[in-house]
């Protein structure tokens, strides 16, 4: 049995822990079959318990943009640790790595440390809700921003039409100031002011969708929500946990050239360690408690580990000035070759591609919102899934879900990985 050892840790672990998982994407219930345990990761590769290694394109998802395991990163960690793992009170690190994000994101004046990608949407939309005096918001299918109750809603009948849970324990009242549109579709995102005048707080998007698989802003879409937002009093807020320094060093923003009122981080920031933060101008920011009224906490906010281990991921990037080019050049080259085996194969697909973010679709020719994900041959990815496992190649184990490359791809994994593509059989 390939999968021996995990296999046995699985059903330890299913006796302990809910689903046998601390996060349900690794459950492997998308693809089927038994997750994998790793026990070490270093570079390109994971090491899973049965000794068996794989080139990774998950990368913690998307937080090891170095490769795991990085040698200055580590150091780093190693040293801070050695003063201390958490005191609870004011670090001048915070305000070294608040300053760092300040002067390459474009936008932002201010920072809020916080421990989590979910914990940063969540405060942001009451910060927009603080701000503005309004209670709704705007999301769109497909896009996550954690798992926050205001945001695990579906859309309902009709594009106007409040949202509904979709999740047991999201009540009803949190359900109603949920508006839901369909990513791509700026003409629901004006319905949706119009039928709900002066209540609207925000809109909170993924400025590259990465949570329906790898979804590109179509037609001026972000450009028309900036303007809409400005014509109508509310706030815009860019969820960049996956695209913050990630598309770019100052994110989507820069990349797009679209400004948001309010920007969500993780992932890249904290080095591989829990993390997140949010950042807006001061005029919105200084709404925060201590300054401000509203209200938001966190004992861990600012961990001296994660904020070592994510500054020197970022200067690390900083310091080579063509980082994002050779990131960009690595996943285009993937894209290519991977497309030209699988049309060599008869294979119809769509990959969608930004900076070192990809998805492959299977069956359809353009993928721009949920609905069209939900189109393509889940099955298909699977079963690619598997095969590629195998023979040492570690996918996202789901097809709504996005690549992400680092740099520690090289040649060696690049040639091993189309190998596994040619050897695909469907």
């Amino acid at each position: 049995m390939l999968y021996q050892r995990s296999s046995a840790l699985f059903e330890e672990a299913y006796r302990y822990i809910p689903g046998g998982v601390n996060s349900p994407v690794r459950a492997f219930k998308s693809v089927g079959g038994v997750p994998l345990f790793m026990k070490s990761a270093k570079g390109a590769y994971l090491t899973d318990e049965d000794d068996r290694t794989y080139i990774d394109y998950i990368n913690s998802w998307g937080p090891a943009i170095l490769g795991h395991t990085h040698p200055e990163v580590l150091e780093a960690i190693q040293k801070q640790a050695e003063k201390g793992f958490s005191f609870g009170t004011p670090t001048e690190l915070e305000t070294e790595i608040a300053k760092y994000i300040v002067e390459n994101v474009p936008n932002i004046d201010q920072v809020r440390m916080v421990s989590s990608g979910t914990e940063a949407c969540m405060s942001a939309i009451r910060l927009a809700r603080g701000f503005t005096g309004r209670e709704k918001i705007i999301k769109f299918e497909g896009c996550y921003h954690g798992h926050s109750d205001s945001f695990l809603i579906q859309a309902g009948s009709g594009m106007a039409t409040f949202g509904s849970p979709n999740s047991p324990g999201v009540t009803q009242g949190t359900a109603k100031d949920t508006l839901l549109a369909e990513y791509n579709n700026f003409e629901q995102v004006e319905d949706l002011f119009k039928n709900n005048p002066e209540q609207i707080a925000a809109i909170i998007v993924e400025p590259i969708a990465g949570n329906m698989g790898c979804i590109l802003p179509e037609n001026n879409f972000l450009q028309n929500l900036r303007k809409i937002c400005d014509e109508n009093g509310a706030i815009l807020i860019f969820d960049e946990v996956m695209t913050g320094f990630r598309l770019a060093f100052g994110g989507a923003q820069e990349r797009l050239n679209v400004k948001a009122d309010l920007v969500t981080f993780g992932k890249v920031i904290g080095g591989g360690l829990p993390v997140g933060a949010f950042a807006g101008r001061n005029e919105i920011m200084n709404q925060l408690s201590p300054r401000g009224n509203v209200y938001q906490a966190g004992t861990l906010s600012g961990n001296p580990l994660a904020m070592r281990a994510g500054l020197k991921t970022l200067q690390l990037i900083k310091e080579d000035p063509d980082f994002y080019n050779k990131l960009d050049k690595t996943t285009e080259t993937l894209d290519f070759e991977i497309g030209k085996i699988l049309n060599e194969k008869g294979i119809r697909h769509r990959i969608n591609r930004k900076g070192s973010m990809m998805s492959i679709f299977f069956d359809v020719t353009s993928v721009s919102n949920f609905k069209e994900v939900n189109n393509s041959n889940i099955g298909l990815f699977n079963n690619l899934f598997h095969q590629v496992l195998e023979q040492g190649i570690y996918l996202p184990p789901s097809g709504y879900e996005t690549w992400f490359i680092s740099s520690a791809i090289g040649y060696a994994e690049i040639d091993k990985t189309l190998e596994a593509f040619r050897n695909f059989e469907y």
